[in-house]
């Protein structure tokens, strides 16, 4: 296997697609990458489409010493591999070459409190360590993600031109990359993107629910419907692929693929790990919960195929009622309402960050994160322009949905939104998304909840105390002494 004619500029160890694509990208922007992986196969294949993809200064090992040794020094690692103890094993294999003032990456899905494990016991070693969110997929990885850099500053400087030339570009805006914060504010970060996927990707499915179930809609509509949608407020990479899906035909069989895929979802833990978050720092996240919640009922598909069974004998059909809709109406109530739900995902998500990043002191800057969101990843979508600009106005905005901007589009659309939601309650087709998105906006927009009885009754049987609103301080009164009294 060729060596390089003098030391590389980076490494890369993990060559599962993610990191195949992520070094043949790096070597692309014109950085000698040497790359590495314990199953030497993958080495090799990588070395190859290095070969085929245009020559590209990439060069493989088969052994980590010599890996490690064939980077210019201070050296930097990035590594690609499995969540958890594959990490540890990686850092165990690499750590034992590597010198005082070298750098190890982590560019996987990890849970943030490990990466501030590993970046104290590096330290110790006199070596750095960032944890990288990695954001798009396989293409996004070839072509240009979305970068989220979290950990210590020094490693960041050391690949900041290799970042901003990888990292997907962005006319108006740059790079999709950006020093995130200390610890492990890359990986939390990460993470609640991909809580904020589940919950984009959970309301479109509802929309192409309503439009298929009760609007009638073909698979060849829903592509024109959803390229359409694709031009307006609603342009992003979820809604794009969204469109092609429903034009890809079967070739195992007659019709459309869509049709033909089980309906039960998979999920990896970054969708639940925001969930457990959004508990901890109790931050409400109902759009994201209900996210994850319909992955849940998606796997019981064995059980939900005889529930279908019981509740048609009782007169229970997939649609309860078959009303006709006007479909081109339907098809603007259904955008209005993804749209609005859509804000209230994203609101959630970063109040999420926000206080995490207040418990932290990791001061993240909100506007900084929407910005690198806008190419590479997954929820790349024209709207996150709109959020960028809505906390440039306001760094302190308390809710995406006060914004003038967001609140102005809300009231516009909430009529659109109510419909749908009531349609699709009344046709018995669930739409938890949408709902939790409407009872969120509901719940945050009224000035008195109904939270005052449930504070009677905490303080009825447990003595918990409330507060007044017409008198300071703390109250308790015997509830159960006055009722009996009363009942005397």
């Amino acid at each position: 296997m060729a060596a390089p004619s003098q030391p590389t500029r980076i490494g890369l160890a993990g060559l599962a697609v993610m990191g195949q694509n992520l070094a043949l990208n790096i070597a692309e922007k014109g950085f000698p990458i040497s790359v590495y992986n314990r199953t030497t196969s993958k080495v090799d294949e990588t070395v190859e489409r290095a070969k085929k993809e245009g020559d590209l200064p990439l060069f493989g090992f088969h052994d980590p010493k010599s890996f490690v040794h064939s980077i210019q020094k201070p050296r930097v690692i990035i590594m690609l591999v499995k969540a958890g103890a594959p990490v540890d094993q990686t850092i165990k294999t690499l750590s034992v070459y590597l010198e005082k003032g070298d750098c190890i990456i982590d560019g996987g899905n990890e849970w943030y409190e490990n990466t501030e494990r590993r970046e104290k016991a590096m330290a110790e070693l006199g070596l750095l360590y960032l944890g990288m969110g990695v954001s798009g997929g396989e293409e996004g990885a070839r072509h240009g993600p979305s970068l989220m850099p979290g950990g210590s500053f020094e490693a960041y400087k050391n690949i900041e031109d290799i970042l901003l030339k990888v990292a997907a570009q962005v006319r108006d805006s740059g790079p999709c990359v950006t020093y995130i914060g200390k610890g492990g504010s890359g990986n939390f970060v990460k993470m609640i993107h991909n809580g904020i996927e589940y919950g984009d990707m959970q309301l479109i499915a509802e929309a192409y629910d309503v439009l298929k179930s009760v609007g009638k809609l073909s698979n060849e509509e829903l592509q024109s419907v959803f390229s359409e949608w694709n031009k307006g407020e609603l342009l992003s990479f979820l809604i794009e692929i969204t469109a092609d899906i429903f034009g890809i035909k079967d070739d195992k069989g007659e019709g459309y693929l869509v049709d033909k895929v089980l309906d039960k979802t998979g999920m990896k833990g970054t969708g639940k790990w925001t969930v457990q978050q959004a508990a901890d720092l109790s931050v409400a996240a109902p759009t994201i919960e209900s996210s994850l919640d319909a992955r849940f009922l998606s796997g019981l598909k064995e059980e939900r195929v005889e529930a279908a069974k019981v509740f048609k004998s009782g007169g229970f059909g997939d649609i309860l009622t078959d009303q006709a809709v006007d479909k081109k109406t339907l098809v603007d109530d259904v955008r209005k309402a993804l749209y609005a739900s859509k804000i209230c995902s994203y609101a959630q998500g970063m109040n999420l960050i926000r206080a995490k990043s207040i418990e932290k002191g990791w001061d993240l800057k909100l506007g900084e994160l929407a910005r690198i969101w806008k190419g590479g990843c997954i929820i790349r979508a024209i709207f996150l322009d709109r959020i960028k600009k809505a906390y440039d106005r306001n760094p302190d905005l308390a809710n995406l949905l006060v914004d003038p901007e967001f609140a102005k589009e809300i009231i516009e659309r909430q009529s659109a939104w109510r419909r749908v939601v009531c349609l699709s309650i009344n046709s018995g087709i669930s739409t938890p998304g949408m709902s939790a998105s409407l009872a969120y906006f509901d719940s945050y927009r009224r000035e008195r909840l109904p939270a005052n009885l449930v504070q009677a009754q905490r303080d009825y049987f447990g003595a918990h105390t409330y507060e007044r609103i017409d008198v300071e301080g703390s109250f308790h009164t015997e509830w159960f002494k006055l009722a009996k009294q009363s009942k005397n």
